[in-house]
């Protein structure tokens, strides 16, 4: 089935393989999309997948997340981000562009800026984003953010993409107004299922209006939130707990269910289905937790504040023997860890979806196929082996240097060109390791 054409909205796909939302320091620190940027999508385009969503492409001019990754926060980048699509759809691939605003996840900055705090309530985050606390966001800045999107998704769309996602997950800055136990507010904007909502049914409203209903506009949701994961993996067995249960918990599926209803009605084409709050996190990426790179981040951004500052502190201090089972709990692999979610949401709500996380096997994507998901997205199986889809045509059904699933790749993006670092794939030879890292990074 995963050569079968298939159809969202207008645009139909030459398979249902999908390369999904990973991103690089691979643009200009403006954010522009380099030579660099548009060869990394040209890979997989030329290794057989029939979509790719882009990176998150930032709304906000304030809030980069990180430098050099791209943005569509002003007129300027169309251009460029058109010639790079014009290349990747002339390999018969089409180009979805994701879109959000990283919100108080903002990872990283050149200097410190209270715009990187902004968020739906007031509150401490120790893991996610630099700022030592997140700041409630104004009404007025609300409706600045929800234009941010709106008039971002008229230029992927005058850029010449075929389509347009909205994330609503990662912890980005609609996910902390969508999480219970991030959105205190008792306003308009929080307080209940339905005004945690406002946020999103605002920005899509917004989007919709403005590229039209021809347009393929997607979501890409957490069908729940986890919040207690990765770093409070015991909490929800403590009974003193419970009264705070939205607060560890988040979101269940019922109520992104719920969401996913009310999303078909204000005419969403298609969910991308994930699990997890933040990025990276054991339900959003399963396998290991990667101590060493994570180290390697909190170490690059401990300048910017004093969170950061003793957030690297202490995983400097604490031995690894000791961080690594603590840090890994909950963290371990399972193929199409979100698919009885797809598939809940796809019953439910009547919409296309997208299942992602932890695909690599052509027999485990076949079979979410043939349990009634529409696409298969995969990123990490891609960066190992960016020709994946044409090794499945010539009747193999595993890469022969299958992603191990470290996380490494995910935990380097803001730090390190955007490659695999498990040397056990490269039989530890760190010259063939750096040769593919180099290769996925090339101007030429």
């Amino acid at each position: 089935m995963i050569f079968e054409e298939r159809t969202l909205g207008n645009v139909t796909f030459r398979n249902r393989i999908l390369r999904s939302s990973v991103g690089g320091r691979m643009c200009a620190y403006d954010g522009t999309v380099t030579d660099v940027w548009r060869n990394f999508e040209l890979k997989f385009a030329r290794g057989g997948v029939g979509g790719i969503i882009s990176t998150t492409f930032s709304t906000n001019p304030r809030r980069q997340s990180p430098l050099e990754y791209p943005t569509i926060s002003d007129k300027k980048y169309v251009r460029p981000l058109k010639v790079a699509i014009d290349a990747i759809k002339g390999e018969g691939c089409r180009y979805i562009v994701q879109i959000g605003d990283p919100g108080a996840a903002t990872q990283l900055s050149l200097f410190p800026e209270r715009e990187d705090e902004l968020s739906s309530s007031n509150g401490f985050e120790p893991l996610y984003g630099y700022g030592s606390f997140r700041r409630e966001m104004s009404a007025q800045q609300i409706s600045k953010a929800i234009f941010d999107f709106e008039i971002a998704a008229a230029r992927v769309q005058d850029a010449g993409a075929d389509g347009v996602e909205i994330t609503a997950e990662k912890g980005y800055l609609i996910h902390q107004f969508l999480n219970p136990g991030m959105n205190r507010r008792k306003d308009d904007w929080g307080g209940s299922p339905e005004r945690r909502f406002r946020l999103l049914e605002e920005i899509v409203k917004a989007v919709r209006s403005r590229v039209g209903r021809e347009y393929l506009v997607g979501v890409r949701i957490a069908a729940a939130d986890f919040n207690y994961l990765p770093y409070l993996n015991f909490a929800f067995r403590v009974p003193w707990v419970w009264p705070l249960r939205h607060h560890f918990l988040g979101n269940s599926v019922e109520t992104t269910m719920r969401y996913g209803l009310r999303l078909k009605e204000l005419g969403v084409d298609y969910l991308h289905v994930v699990n997890g709050y933040g990025f990276p996190n054991p339900k959003g990426n399963p396998g290991s937790f990667p101590l060493e790179e994570v180290k390697l981040f909190c170490n690059a951004t401990r300048h910017l504040s004093w969170k950061a500052a003793i957030r690297a502190a202490l995983l400097n201090l604490v031995p690894n023997w000791i961080a690594r089972p603590i840090f890994g709990l909950g963290w371990s692999y399972k193929e199409g860890i979100s698919l009885n979610d797809a598939l809940q949401f796809r019953a439910g709500t009547g919409l296309p979806v997208i299942t992602n996380g932890g695909y690599q096997m052509r027999p485990g994507m076949e079979a979410a196929l043939q349990r009634g998901c529409d696409f298969v997205s995969m990123a990490r199986a891609l960066i190992a082996t960016p020709d994946l889809v044409d090794r499945f045509k010539q009747g193999l059904d595993k890469p022969e240097a299958p992603c191990t699933f470290c996380n490494r790749c995910c935990a380097r993006t803001a730090t390190s060109p955007l490659g695999c670092y498990e040397l056990a794939r490269f039989k530890g030879s760190e010259e063939d390791m750096y040769r593919q890292i180099m290769e996925l990074n090339t101007p030429r």
